[in-house]
């Protein structure tokens, strides 16, 4: 054959070679052994259905209560009760793990399995209820679904750290966050027509029925990995008891500093957090599409920059990205504060979707760092346990506020609470000298 011609089996390998190179983020991943990077490609798989699912479910499941005839007040309480159920479960999660050790089984029953099943009901409810019962079913299902999840979460971050090398998980995870900001655009703006061109709430239950069809697809492709460190089951797993969960703390000096700045981090994220949407809607008349529009625009521009923010991880480490993003992002809510019609959110977005896809990036791979392989399971449900006790609060204390001061009360004090924050991690928690990738 022609050396200017290829053969269809170096097409494919060139092809496949390119698309190795997508979903790693680079070449660092080809050294690995074949199941490494199996298992490197099937997680790509599930992060790209699973965005596409929650995605959904994140930007609409509050305009698909409120539609059903929700108050802001329940709205406020939803999210509420949605962390308090889930820090009650967080610890069951990790005992679980300690004690079985099946991070793959405890992931896909109740993250792939029960959470997912309830959007699928919640998609069917308004057939066969109507009034304050279809509202409560609806807030019950949502709950159910976020609290499932959680009780998932220990086995999820544990298996996570295990499967991406540590050398290049910037890298992979900027390249799977591409992935993922591409499906969640593309379902947004999907999701958005339908629910405007379509009657309510007969758009929002397609949307949630589109959420619960993605979800499968993720949870399928989560079932082909491989726990690469199953470790042999312990017959008699550390006291899980709270007192002797926070005597373990001391011998991590970094993860309390962490856990503290993250509590008062969240409380204020969470206070207006229910109420974008519901403001979008309520306060500068805009659409369902408008809604998607402007949460697209978040994601087009993490997108844009996830491959640079990947290597930047790499190179100045997490610590120092999750510090110069998380002293930036206070300026957000204080943007909203000053719109008057749908469009000013767009630019606040742009902006948004810089700065969150940094810190995103960099704060969860500065609590791999921080938590040794031995026990992962359960300070990741500590950190996780705490975090969401501060998101219930923020949210109850920003239905409150929100009642009594209105929505320029709520940005303001929740800008205020960020910056707080972010200087308190910058104060106490101290990078990790363990990362041979930071410089």
């Amino acid at each position: 054959m022609s050396k200017w011609v290829s053969s269809p089996v170096e097409i494919w390998n060139r092809l496949r070679g390119s698309f190795s190179h997508l979903v790693t983020g680079g070449d660092w991943a080809s050294e690995h052994p074949e199941k490494i990077r199996q298992n490197l490609h099937w997680f790509w798989s599930d992060g790209l259905f699973s965005s596409a699912s929650d995605n959904i479910i994140v930007t609409y499941m509050t305009l698909y209560v409120l539609a059903l005839g929700a108050t802001r007040a329940q709205i406020g309480i939803m999210s509420a009760l949605s962390s308090l159920s889930a820090t009650l479960l967080l610890l069951p999660g990790a005992m679980l793990v300690e004690r079985f050790n099946h991070r793959r089984e405890i992931t896909l029953l109740f993250g792939g399995g029960i959470s997912r099943l309830a959007i699928f009901v919640i998609a069917l409810i308004p057939f066969g209820l109507k009034g304050e019962a279809l509202v409560l079913t609806a807030m019950a299902l949502s709950i159910t679904r976020d609290a499932f999840a959680n009780l998932s979460f220990p086995a999820w971050l544990s298996f996570a750290a295990d499967i991406v090398p540590i050398e290049g998980r910037g890298r992979y995870f900027g390249a799977r966050n591409f992935i993922m900001g591409i499906a969640g655009m593309l379902t947004i703006l999907l999701v958005g027509a339908l629910i405007s061109r379509l009657n309510k709430p007969e758009g929002y239950q397609l949307g949630m029925a589109l959420a619960f069809l993605l979800g499968t697809a993720s949870t399928f492709s989560f079932s082909r990995l491989h726990d690469p460190a199953r470790q042999t089951v312990l017959q008699t797993p550390p006291p899980m008891e709270l007192p002797a969960l926070l005597r373990d703390l001391r011998k991590l000096p970094a993860l309390p500093a962490l856990i503290a700045s993250a509590v008062v981090w969240n409380f204020f994220l969470n206070i207006p957090g229910p109420f974008f949407s519901v403001y979008m809607v309520e306060n500068l008349k805009a659409s369902a599409t408008m809604v998607g529009i402007a949460s697209v625009t978040t994601a087009v521009s993490s997108l844009l920059v996830q491959r640079r923010l990947g290597k930047l991880a790499d190179r100045w480490g997490a610590h120092r990205l999750q510090l110069i993003s998380g002293l930036l992002i206070p300026i957000l809510p204080i943007a909203w504060v000053f719109t008057r019609v749908p469009w000013h959110v767009i630019p606040i977005n742009i902006v948004s979707g810089v700065l969150w896809g940094a810190y995103g990036l960099a704060s969860f791979n500065l609590l791999l760092e921080l938590t040794p392989q031995e026990g992962r399971a359960r300070y990741s449900a500590m950190y996780q346990m705490f975090v969401t006790l501060a998101l219930a609060a923020g949210a109850v204390v920003g239905g409150w506020m929100v009642t009594q001061w209105g929505y320029t009360a709520i940005f303001v004090t929740s800008a205020i609470g960020r910056l707080l924050a972010a200087l308190l991690f910058a104060r106490f928690v101290r990078r990790p000298v363990s990362n041979p990738n930071a410089n």
